[in-house]
């Protein structure tokens, strides 16, 4: 149930804020997670808010753009994030996966 509650904290979070999945990083042009990616993974990926919840800071940019690809598809199902997914053209889920593939996470970058 605890869990069931958190997902559904997480969907109302990402409603509220319209799917605005990006916001531009004026220094580098990158697309950087605003909200509503923060609102399940934490700030730069690194804190989720579950145990569900996988930590993005450190995955590696080819996993990250498949798993979007495979989510905006519907070949993994998730509720929320086949349609945060869906939202994202090509460009955010290359321009994510760079952003959380940086982060210092699960593996140290140099």
């Amino acid at each position: 149930m605890n869990g069931l509650v958190r997902r559904c904290s997480c969907l109302i979070i990402l409603l509220a804020t319209g799917l605005n999945v990006c916001l531009a990083d004026g220094q580098a042009g990158l697309q950087i997670p605003s909200a509503s990616c923060e609102a399940c993974h934490g700030a730069g990926g690194n804190k989720p808010v579950s145990p569900e919840t996988p930590r993005l800071a450190g995955q590696e940019y080819d996993y990250l753009i498949a798993a979007l690809l495979q989510y905006r598809n519907g070949a993994r199902q998730n509720p929320i994030m086949g349609a945060m997914a869906k939202a994202l053209d090509d460009a955010q889920i290359r321009d994510l996966a760079k952003y959380f593939s940086s982060q210092r996470g699960l593996t140290e970058k140099y």
